[in-house]
This record gives structure tokens, C-alpha cells and sequence, in this order.
């Protein structure tokens, strides 16, 4: 009997991995609470793109996010579970059409806020927000 070859071997090895790390991901997102899968997809953005452009545009180094490299800040408020709060901000109810306003123009909404205002574009802005309404505790 022939024993399979190292290539079949590791490609068998790396499907089996795709097909978990799909398998587990498609479970996380299933057993969010359904209040912010909608949330998240109310705002027409793309939550895989937000963590980019979260990422990206350094939001990390003012705020915490559990399981987002670079994001370790403690200047601002911790961001998981913003989803479930009722103010954003410390004064904005907690809904899509504020929560891009405060990321795209912190000062206007705010004068003084110690959140910089980054030149989030409108696209990016949306995106962010969806990404973080998919961020529970």
C-alpha cells in the first residue's frame, strides 16, 4: 500500500483548516444576538472592511478592542459592547446616523472632545460603524 505523498498530505491538512476556521466563524456570526447582526447591517457597511479601516486610520491606539491587533488604547473608551449602549460619546443616542457623524466629525459635534478628527471618509465612516455594532462584550 502507498502511503500518500507530503503535498497531499499538507493539502488535506490545510482544507480541513479552511473548512474549521469557516465552520467557526460562520458560528460566531450566527449566535450574535440578532439585535446586532441588524444593526450591523442596517448600516449598509461593510464590518470586515471597518476592521480595516479601523485599523487603518489608528483607532486602536486611542481605544480597546478585544481581538483587533494594535488596539490597546486607553485615551478613549473601551469599544466592545458599544453595540448595546444607549449614548455614544457621552451625549448621542446610539444610532447609526450619529454614530458616523461622531467618526467622521468629532469636533463639530463636540468641540474640544479629545477624539481627533481623522478625515474619515463617508464610505469608511459607514463601514467602521457596522464593524463596531458587530462588537459585543
Amino acid at each position: 500500500m502507498r502511503r500518500p505523498s507530503i503535498k497531499a498530505t499538507l493539502g488535506t491538512a490545510a482544507a480541513i483548516l479552511f473548512v474549521a476556521i469557516l465552520s467557526a466563524a460562520l458560528w460566531t456570526y450566527a449566535h450574535q444576538p440578532a439585535d446586532l447582526r441588524k444593526r450591523a447591517t442596517a448600516t449598509g457597511g461593510d464590518p470586515r472592511r471597518g476592521e480595516a479601516m479601523f485599523i487603518q486610520y489608528g483607532c486602536g491606539s486611542c481605544h480597546a478592542l478585544k481581538n483587533v491587533r494594535t488596539a490597546t488604547g486607553s485615551v478613549g473608551p473601551p469599544l466592545d459592547g458599544i453595540a448595546s449602549r444607549a449614548i455614544i460619546a457621552g451625549r448621542l443616542a446610539n444610532n447609526r446616523a450619529n454614530m458616523e457623524r461622531w467618526i467622521r466629525d468629532p469636533q463639530h459635534l463636540s468641540p474640544g472632545t479629545a477624539m481627533p478628527d481623522l478625515q474619515v471618509g463617508e464610505t469608511d465612516a459607514r463601514d467602521i460603524s457596522s464593524f463596531l455594532y458587530t462588537r459585543t462584550k
